[in-house]
């Protein structure tokens, strides 16, 4: 999922120095979005294993 959002932010990045801001505005809101399901996730993901008891994997 990382690798989406890296994706659309260097697709942002490279529209902005071209000159095309409104596909490098949806890219960024694009890598924002995912970027920010991916930290939800990883939150809950820690939550529901810290309250399950189960140890961490080595």
């Amino acid at each position: 999922m990382l690798g989406w959002t890296l994706t659309f932010l260097v697709i942002a990045l490279v529209a902005g120095v071209l000159g095309f801001t409104g596909i490098a505005g949806a890219a960024a809101g694009i890598a924002k979005i995912i970027f920010f399901v991916f930290v939800v996730l990883l939150l809950i993901s820690l939550v529901s294993r810290a309250l399950s008891g189960k140890p961490p994997r080595p």
